[in-house]
């Protein structure tokens, strides 16, 4: 059942709200207010607004061009292939072109490129392909960007290629995504085919020299695994440890080929390369090359590198300088538990305090009084400053802040990607900062939302730290005055 907050939305949407039209949209993309996610209902959506903005009167002009840029560049998180069937996607796929020929924020012609890629010549998305160049032969006259006038589906496809190309080589979010694609858009002729084939149905060794000289990455990697005697991922066997290992030429020609295949982009191989860089019988051994690989197998998405980085980083965390000590170690234990590494879980647990269940703390009630508040702002006329005391008392509450936390918390800098990061040494030195886990919708959606509402206040609104403690105090008494009743009966 949709939830008040999005039928509300959706009434003003279509009475022709811009405003309303992007956060339904944004909704359909993110699943909030309880929405299913529908890539294509938000693109309906968001030309919509597109619309609304493009046709104002001719002396609001002045302030919708920021407008429409800002819609356009909504677009581009939108997963065009998922969109295909929508009615709209031909304003879809005209914008993510835009987006991409232009020069606009980076992040956002970086996702319209990946996008565009991702459509066109992933081999996963053949089908869809296929669905695409009939649709293109079917609704030509709706293209109305220049560069695609006279280009085929071919044409398209080159220019998806480049786009790939510059992705792999760029510093962006998508660099990974780009270089595994890469990876698997390697031409596979028959006689490489055949030659992979004879290893994998014979272990034909001669076979996989033969492809990893042609240049297939996978043969490469499979042929410096083989060579260094790893098995997949893991480190030699013991019986091959208590007879030395492999010999050092043996590891130096295992080295060179990792090497060929970690320039390709293969995480394994970077990962592979640490491990011999570490091994006393290899002739380069070296500690610090050995860690930069396993880094870089790290930054590529290798689960058992991410472990490894964190674990370093939190035995060295007395020698590193960070703002909060533990904080970078966090972040990548916390990826390697995304991909289901069992002692991931173990370690992120010495690293970050764990406070899923809201109900359990101390602020809970006060925090529902807060959100009643909050839901009937414009009827209360609450001013700004008690907004972001309700605020700070429903993040103090999914969190479990103490109330010293809660007062002198500097909000905008609580959140990153996997944690908040507690610290307000800047008023009470002696109290230590603390990282505690996001791991529920219901917190990412409270820092979102106070996120929201502390951007655009003045510094010191908030006052001093006995103005906030005489604040509190006022709102508090307030809020179970005015909310107790609601607040119980949601409790129960």
């Amino acid at each position: 059942m949709a939830s008040r907050e999005f039928l509300k939305t959706l009434g003003y949407a279509r009475l022709g709200d811009v405003s309303a039209q992007q956060k339904l949209a944004s909704a359909y993309l993110t699943g909030d207010f309880k929405t299913p996610i529908q890539p294509a209902n938000a693109l309906i959506w968001l030309e919509k607004a597109f619309l609304s903005i493009h046709y104002q009167l001719p002396q609001q002009q002045a302030s919708s061009n920021a407008d429409l840029l800002q819609v356009i560049a909504q677009i581009a998180n939108i997963p065009l292939s998922e969109t295909l069937h929508s009615p709209a996607f031909g304003f879809g796929w005209n914008c993510f072109w835009q987006l991409a020929t232009t020069d606009t924020a980076s992040h956002s012609r970086d996702a319209a490129k990946w996008q565009l890629v991702h459509l066109l010549i992933n081999p996963d998305n053949q089908e869809i392909q296929s669905q695409l160049l009939e649709w293109l032969n079917n609704r030509a006259p709706f293209i109305s960007i220049p560069l695609l006038a006279n280009l085929d589906f071919g044409g398209l496809q080159k220019i998806a290629k480049q786009y790939l190309q510059e992705l792999a080589e760029s510093e962006s979010a998508f660099t990974t995504q780009a270089k595994e694609l890469l990876i698997k858009l390697q031409p596979k002729n028959e006689a490489l085919s055949s030659l992979w084939s004879a290893w994998l149905e014979k272990q034909n060794e001669a076979a996989l020299i033969q492809a990893a000289e042609l240049g297939l990455t996978s043969a490469k990697l499979a042929l410096g695994l083989r060579l260094a005697q790893i098995n997949g991922n893991e480190s030699p066997s013991s019986s091959e440890k208590e007879n030395g290992g492999k010999s050092n030429a043996s590891l130096k020609k295992a080295a060179h080929w990792l090497e060929l295949a970690a320039k390709d982009g293969d995480r394994d191989a970077w990962y592979a390369l640490g491990e011999i860089y570490r091994r006393p019988q290899f002739s380069g051994y070296n500690a610090t090359e050995s860690d930069r690989c396993f880094d870089r197998a790290a930054d590529l998405g290798h689960a058992q590198a991410q472990l490894r980085k964190g674990a370093n980083l939190w035995r060295k965390r007395e020698k590193i300088e960070e703002k909060v000590r533990g904080l970078q170690a966090s972040y990548w234990v916390w990826q390697a538990n995304q991909q289901g590494v069992p002692e991931a879980q173990e370690l992120l647990c010495k690293i970050l305090e764990s406070y899923p269940n809201p109900k359990k703390n101390e602020w809970h009630e006060l925090a529902l009084c807060a959100e009643q508040a909050l839901n009937h702002h414009a009827e209360h006329k609450l001013d700004l400053d008690w907004v972001l005391l309700c605020h700070r008392l429903i993040i103090a509450n999914q969190f479990d802040f103490s109330k010293a936390e809660l007062l002198l918390s500097e909000v905008g800098q609580l959140q990153h990607e996997h944690c908040v990061a507690v610290d307000i040494r800047w008023e009470l030195p002696k109290i230590l900062p603390r990282l505690i886990q996001i791991e529920t919708i219901q917190q990412r959606r409270a820092l979102l939302a106070a996120g929201k509402a502390f951007v655009g206040a003045e510094q010191d609104i908030e006052g001093n730290l006995r103005q906030r403690r005489y604040r509190f105090d006022k709102v508090t008494a307030w809020l179970m005055e005015t909310f107790k009743t609601q607040a119980g009966a949601e409790v129960d």
